[in-house]
């Protein structure tokens, strides 16, 4: 009799191509076993056109996703990272991170301009404060415009209105076969990426000892350990706050190098910095670097105070 597994995705042409990419990888691993792709539709597929920040709750791409896990509709998960609350319902882990792909930030403008060649009062296309923030301090002249929607939708529209420029995730991007849009790849010591930004997770239930066994070959122990700094840094600022806030680590050796910000909603107040720590305990690496944050301002932004803070170091 064959053993079959249930693998949930949303229906994006990009959640499905990354669910394809963890289908390809079980297949090579596991090709007596049959995988069953689930697509469900998420409470941010129903309001692509929305401004999330207004919505409530977390996971509005992954509750749905969840809830079939937890209720046995699924065996498997599959999520961007990033969409991945730090706190997980009880009942599931994540049993594997596939090796991290490309994790900046790009640049996609009309007539190939780059970032500083842009005309000043550029129309910038994106809805991510995470980016607006970090942004503004660079060019403070830029007029950012709400824009919203699947990956090749965003694209579509910059050729279809009047915007010079939007900003997207590479790795997305590039899984979708659209880098050749890319003008310029923006650096992660220009631009913090969102945490998590371009790892794959796989999500499952703590009980079922099998689909751990299987999954858990496609972990990446490097890109597992940076972005457990990662999320333990935004889970100690609070996940689910509407201030932006990120972190991106990397392992140098045997130690974790994390840089990190927290920023109030108009970008006025802003601490940034970075350090190193044992790469063999990330979560104590990113949660210092969260209390050193703390420290330097940051809990006057989170809590609201009138404070103008502007530090980087």
């Amino acid at each position: 009799m064959e053993r079959r597994l249930k693998i949930g995705s949303r229906g994006s042409k990009l959640a499905t191509m990354q669910t394809y990419i963890v289908l390809k990888q079980l297949n090579q691993f596991f090709p007596e076993l049959v995988f069953e792709l689930k697509i469900i539709k998420t409470k941010g597929d129903k309001f692509l056109e929305e401004d999330f920040s207004k919505i409530q709750g977390k996971g509005i791409f992954t509750k749905e996703i969840e809830e079939r896990l937890i209720s046995g509709e699924i065996d498997i998960a599959v999520h961007s990272l990033k969409d991945l609350p730090t706190e997980l319902p009880e009942e599931l882990t994540i049993s594997a991170i596939l090796p991290r792909d490309n994790p900046e930030d790009v640049l996609i403008s009309k007539q190939n301009r780059l970032f500083l060649e842009l005309p000043e009062g550029a129309k910038i296309g994106t809805s991510s404060l995470r980016r607006i923030v970090q942004l503004k301090r660079i060019r403070p002249d830029f007029v950012f415009v709400p824009l919203r929607g699947n990956v090749p939708t965003r694209v579509k529209k910059l050729y279809h209105s009047d915007l010079d420029a939007i900003i997207l995730a590479r790795a997305g991007l590039e899984r979708l076969g659209m880098g050749y849009k890319i003008t310029e790849i923006l650096p992660t010591e220009v631009i913090i990426p969102a945490v998590g930004q371009g790892a794959i997770a796989v999500e499952i239930r703590k009980d079922n000892d099998f689909a751990r066994e299987i999954t858990e070959s496609l972990n990446n122990i490097e890109t597992e350990f940076s972005v457990r700094a990662e999320r333990a840094f935004l889970r100690r600022l609070g996940g689910g706050c509407r201030n932006p806030i990120s972190a991106f680590a990397t392992i140098i050796d045997y130690e974790i190098f994390i840089d990190g910000f927290v920023a109030s909603t108009d970008g006025e107040s802003f601490v940034r910095h970075s350090t190193f720590g044992d790469a063999l305990n990330p979560e104590k690496v990113g949660t210092q670097l969260a209390e050193t944050l703390l420290a330097m301002g940051a809990r006057e932004i989170l809590e609201g105070s009138p404070v103008n803070i502007s530090t980087q170091s």
